[in-house]
């Protein structure tokens, strides 16, 4: 593992998280880019959170960015990265991936933008998203088969791998669009989508170690000190959301942690909490149709029916991110269980 590298890139990225804090909010609060909260939710949403600040993943996203740029430099200077052999491939794959994420935070943020502008909770349509969703996928692997990465199979962890030939672009595409925005749904109270990407950034730290996926585990140490530097704006009650902005670009992220350490099902695993949240979106809107109106859960995302059951915030993230632990550590029990040649 890049220890070193890894401990300073996620120190410089919660450093600068937290002081672009301090200009940040201000500057949003002038330019009244308050977040909109929509009837439907929980009636005290509306009563607490109407007009907080929106937009704050740009606090994160420039130290993540600063501080990715720093590791990959302090990798290279060690010798870590081998721009000739198979290691400039994993190097690219980082980058790109970093890239993808940035093309998310993207369109988040014209998602926040028209929010903003036009006072309500919605901005672009759903087929617009997901175009450019689509758009950016397809890019992202453009550009990894163009720098030499021509991978179709997948690893399943103590069994094999399959080849989906380019299946594979389709299946993993629609993948990194369902959890981009599963991971945009997650946020959706105060601390609970940075809290739980902290966990799951933390886990792929290891698991990159683990493989020796280098440049990602830098990526995966700088996002999570950006999870780290937001929380101290974010925690519970929040000085300041990360709109779209913010939970698209994690959402980008988390999907180039999984994807450059060549890790897809491990990936799936560790991101159990947005996957089940976003299938509780899905299962309550077919459910609805079904039934002609009726509703299996008290309020989707889960997270919203934990709180009408009474939940505080706190205690939600609390208990979501204990779980993002659980299959965290158990996907990385996985990944080095495969690695040492370990058989149940």
């Amino acid at each position: 593992m890049n220890i070193w590298e890894s401990a300073v890139a996620a120190a410089i990225a919660a450093i600068i998280t937290v002081a672009v804090g301090f200009p940040l909010i201000p500057a949003l609060k002038r330019l009244k880019f308050g977040q909109t909260i929509l009837d439907i939710g929980p009636a005290w949403h509306k009563e607490k959170k109407q007009g907080i600040p929106t937009m704050g993943g740009f606090m994160f996203i420039i130290g993540t960015a600063a501080a990715f740029t720093a590791g990959l430099f302090m990798l290279w200077k060690n010798g870590g990265i081998n721009f000739v052999s198979h290691g400039g491939l994993n190097f690219f794959s980082a980058v790109s991936g970093f890239i993808m994420a940035l093309c998310f935070a993207f369109i988040g943020f014209l998602d926040d933008l028209i929010k903003v502008r036009k006072k309500r909770n919605e901005g672009l349509g759903v087929k617009q998203k997901l175009a450019m969703q689509a758009l950016t996928v397809t890019a992202y692997f453009a550009s990894r088969a163009l720098a030499g990465d021509t991978r179709t199979s997948i690893d399943f962890p103590l069994t094999g791998q399959l080849d989906l030939w380019y299946f594979y672009y389709i299946v993993t595409g629609l993948g990194i669009i369902y959890i981009v925005n599963a991971v945009n749904i997650t946020d959706g109270l105060d601390g609970l989508c940075s809290s739980v990407t902290l966990v799951y950034c933390a886990a792929f730290m290891v698991i990159c170690g683990t493989l020796m996926f280098g440049e990602t585990g830098v990526l995966a140490a700088a996002a999570a000190g950006g999870c780290i530097g937001f929380l101290v704006w974010n925690f519970p009650p929040a000085k300041v959301f990360m709109g779209d902005t913010g939970s698209m670009f994690l959402g980008g992220v988390v999907c180039a942690l999984g994807l450059g350490a060549k890790s897809e099902v491990i990936m799936v695993i560790a991101a159990a909490v947005y996957i089940w949240e976003a299938l509780t979106v899905l299962i309550q809107t077919a459910y609805f149709k079904i039934t002609g109106g009726k509703r299996l859960f008290k309020m989707t995302p889960i997270h919203h029916s934990f709180e009408l059951r009474g939940w505080k915030e706190l205690k939600i993230v609390i208990v979501f991110s204990l779980i993002a632990a659980a299959f965290g550590a158990a996907a990385t029990l996985l990944t080095i269980a495969d690695a040492t040649g370990f058989n149940f």
